[in-house]
């Protein structure tokens, strides 16, 4: 990448990705690219529709200008907000803090603010549709470290 000089948003891609994500993936006009997730349960794919607006308006704007790009986008429009657009635009935030972060040498986390705390506690998703594998299922994932675990 060459530096903070040459960040022009080239290509927006959305993937909706079974059952419920959607990342996005922004690359500049040098190649660089960052990632997000608009993931909205059961509504994917009307995020990614949100997404076209988006490209129309914002290939070729600079991607280091982030708080501009929200501001347009969010405030563009005659209406403002709801779930769709705010999925699509939190995914198209992170992406364009990704894009940042790799261009500056820093994590994403670090321009905004620092860190918060040394550790965070994460579950891993066992299922749960049958109750004979649940025991084994939950064993596993302890066996790889978690503590808690998320079962339907």
């Amino acid at each position: 990448m060459s530096g903070l000089n040459e960040l022009k948003i080239d290509r927006i891609e959305t993937f909706l990705v079974p059952p419920r994500w959607v990342f996005v993936r922004v690359e500049t006009s040098d190649g660089a690219t960052g990632w997000g997730e608009a993931s909205l349960e059961g509504h994917g794919e009307a995020v990614v529709g949100a997404f076209e607006p988006l490209r129309d308006r914002f290939i070729g704007h600079d991607a280091r200008r982030i708080e501009d790009i929200w501001q347009i986008a969010y405030r563009g429009g005659f209406y403002r907000g709801g779930p769709v657009l705010m999925s699509a635009l939190a995914g198209l935030e992170q992406a364009l803090w990704d894009l940042k972060g790799k261009a500056l040498g820093v994590p994403a986390w670090e321009m905004l603010g620092g860190r918060v705390r040394e550790r965070v506690r994460a579950y891993a998703w066992i299922g749960g549709d049958r109750p004979d594998e649940i025991e084994g299922a939950a064993a596993a994932r302890k066996a790889q470290g978690f503590s808690a675990v998320k079962m339907n």
